[in-house]
C-alpha cells in the first residue's frame, strides 16, 4: 500500500494493520499488542518490510499502529517521517531513519498530530518542516517540525483551509489532495476538479485557478494522478507546470457503491503552467483511460503511467477492467506524439498497489489488495503481495554504446554553486544531447506519489578528458523552494538516455 526509497538503496514497504495475519512472522519472537486492532489483538506477523534492491532480500520490520491510508515525506537527513492512519494509528508519527546494520526500526510517537489524519497528503518545504494537508473530514493542515519533536516546545496547531470543505463532497472526492511545492515558494494544492495556490506562511490562498475541464472530480476515490513536470533551471525563469491525469467521472464512486455499476473511467490529462499569470488548463487524451494510476516522473524527463483500472472507482471491489500496459508520455514532444504504449504485465494491479522509480532506472511494482481483508484464492482479483520490475524504454541494450556512466561526483551538492561529474560514454558523444537532473524520491500510496520533483540542474560545461571521458560543471539547484534540501538521485542524461545508474547526493 505504502512505498518509499531510501538514500541506501533500501525500499521501505508497508501496509495496514488490520488486515489479519500476514504471511511472514516477526523475527525473535516479537509481537504488537492492540486492543484497538480490528482483526488481532496480538499480532506475531509482520506487516512492513525494508527491502534490499542490490541483493533482492528483505527483512520484516514492526509497525505497531494501523497505517491504513497515511501518508509521508523525508526530512532533509534521509529520515522517513510517516503520518497518520486509522484507529490508533490516526495520530501518530512515526520515522525510520536508514542505517548500516540489520537493527534499524520504526520509531512511533503516538497522539503527536493535531488532528486526526487518514487519507492526508504531505510535502517538504524549504526550511525542513512537513506540511500535512487535509485527510478525511479534516479541513486544515498543520506541520511537522523535527525541532518541535526533539524539544518541548508546543505544536503551532491546525490552520483551516476552506478550501477543502469547499471542494468535499457526499464520496469525499478530496481526499489525497494533490501537492507540489513551486519555485515561488507556495504550494499548490489540487481538490476534487479545483486548485489553488497557498501561501501556507502566511496562511492565505493568493490565487485560485480555472478549474479542470469536465467537471470530473480526480481525487480519491476518483483516484486520478499528479506530477510536477521536469523544472529545468537552463532558460532563467524556472517554468512550473502541473500534470493531472485519469480518474473516475463524478457518478462513479455512488455508481458501484449502491448500483453495482461500474462506469468507464477517464482518459482526458490536463496541464496548467502555474507560471503564466493567467494559466488555463491544456487538455489532453490517453490512449487508455484509467483510474488509480500511478505517475511518476522518469530519469529522462518522460513520465509513466502505470497500474490501475478501466473501469469503477478507487475502494474495497470497486474497480474492474484491470490497465496492465504502461503508457509512456513526453512532455516536449510534438502534440499527437507525446503518448505511447508500452509492454502489457501479466498481473493486475488494481487498488492498494504502488510505484517508484529505482536508481538504475527501473520501476519497482507491488500490490493489489482489492479487498478488505487477504484473499488470495476466491476473488476475481485476488490479493497480490508480489514485487514486478518495469523496464522503461531507454533501458533497452541497443542503447549501450551511448549510455554514460558516472565515475565521480560531489556527494554534497551546495545551493547555487559549482561541482563537477565525471562520466564516460563508450561512443558517440553529442555535447549538446547531455543533460544532469536530480530526482526526489518519492513516497507512493493510492495513485499519488507525494514529494517527488526533478530539477534539471544549470549546466555551464562539457569538457574531454580522454577518449570516452569527460566531465560536466554544473550548478546546484539555485534555491531551497527549487530543490528542498535532502538526498537525490542524481542522473546524466545523453539524447534520452540516462546513466546506468543515478548516483546519490545530498543537496544542502
Amino acid at each position: 500500500m505504502h512505498m518509499q526509497l531510501l538514500y541506501n538503496n533500501k525500499v521501505i514497504m508497508f501496509d495496514r494493520t488490520d488486515f489479519g495475519p500476514s504471511n511472514l512472522s516477526l523475527p525473535d519472537g516479537r509481537c504488537r499488542y492492540d486492543p484497538s486492532d480490528d482483526a488481532l489483538k496480538v499480532d506475531c506477523t509482520a506487516h512492513s518490510i525494508l527491502y534490499d534492491i542490490g541483493t533482492n532480500t528483505f527483512r520484516a520490520l514492526t509497525v505497531q499502529t494501523d497505517t491504513w491510508c497515511s501518508s509521508g515525506a523525508v526530512l532533509p537527513d534521509g529520515t522517513l517521517i510517516q503520518t497518520g492512519g486509522y484507529n490508533d494509528g490516526d495520530h501518530v508519527i512515526r520515522s525510520f531513519t536508514p542505517c548500516t546494520d540489520e537493527n534499524c526500526d520504526w520509531f512511533e510517537v503516538p497522539r503527536h498530530l493535531t488532528e486526526r489524519r487518514w487519507y492526508a497528503s504531505n510535502q517538504i518545504l524549504p526550511d525542513g518542516r512537513i506540511i500535512i494537508v487535509g485527510g478525511r473530514r479534516q479541513f486544515n493542515y498543520e506541520f511537522y517540525s523535527q525541532i518541535q519533536q526533539d524539544s518541548t516546545s508546543s505544536y503551532p496547531g491546525t490552520f483551516r483551509l476552506n478550501f477543502l470543505l469547499q471542494t468535499a463532497d457526499p464520496s469525499e472526492n478530496n481526499l489525497y489532495p494533490f501537492l507540489h511545492l513551486l519555485p515561488d515558494g507556495n504550494l499548490f494544492i489540487f481538490a476534487n476538479t479545483r486548485s489553488i495556490l497557498l501561501d501556507y506562511r502566511h496562511n492565505r490562498v493568493v490565487k485560485e485557478f480555472p478549474p479542470i475541464p469536465g467537471d470530473d472530480p480526480r481525487n480519491y476515490p476518483s483516484s486520478g494522478s499528479s506530477v510536477l513536470l521536469p523544472l529545468d533551471e537552463n532558460n532563467g525563469n524556472v517554468v512550473a507546470e502541473i500534470m493531472v491525469c485519469g480518474g473516475a467521472p463524478r457518478e462513479g464512486f455512488l455508481q458501484v457503491t449502491q448500483y453495482g455499476s461500474f462506469t468507464h473511467t477517464l482518459s482526458t490529462c490536463g496541464r496548467l503552467n502555474v507560471s503564466d499569470e493567467n494559466p488555463n488548463w491544456v487538455m489532453e487524451d490517453m490512449p487508455i483511460a484509467r483510474v488509480m494510476g500511478d505517475m511518476l516522473l522518469l530519469p529522462n524527463g518522460d513520465i509513466i503511467i502505470i497500474n490501475g483500472a478501466g473501469h469503477g472507482t478507487a475502494g474495497w471491489e470497486n474497480g474492474r477492467d484491470p490497465v496492465r500496459e504502461p503508457v509512456i508520455y513526453r512532455p516536449s514532444a510534438a502534440s499527437d506524439q507525446r503518448f505511447y504504449v508500452m509492454s502489457a504485465s501479466s498481473k493486475p494491479r488494481l487498488y492498494h498497489s504502488s510505484a517508484i522509480l529505482l536508481p538504475d532506472g527501473r520501476v519497482l511494482v507491488g500490490g493489489s489488495n482489492p479487498h478488505i481483508y487477504y484473499n488470495f484464492t476466491t476473488m476475481e482479483f485476488p490479493t497480490d503481495l508480489s514485487l514486478e520490475a518495469f523496464l522503461p524504454p531507454y533501458l533497452a541494450a541497443g542503447y549501450s554504446l551511448i549510455r554514460p556512466i558516472i565515475m565521480s561526483l560531489n556527494e554534497v551538492v551546495r545551493h547555487g554553486e559549482f561541482f563537477t561529474v565525471m562520466f564516460t560514454v563508450p561512443e558517440y558523444l553529442t555535447v549538446e544531447a547531455i543533460s544532469v537532473r536530480i530526482i526526489a524520491p518519492s513516497f507512493t500510496t493510492h495513485a499519488f506519489s507525494m514529494n517527488q520533483r526533478m530539477v534539471v540542474l544549470r549546466l555551464i560545461a562539457v569538457s574531454h578528458l580522454t577518449k570516452c571521458t569527460y566531465n560536466a560543471t554544473v550548478v546546484g539547484p539555485s534555491t531551497a523552494e527549487i530543490a528542498p534540501p535532502g538526498y537525490y538521485m542524481l542522473f546524466v542524461v545523453h539524447a534520452g538516455i540516462p546513466s546506468s545508474a543515478g548516483m546519490w547526493v545530498k543537496v544542502q
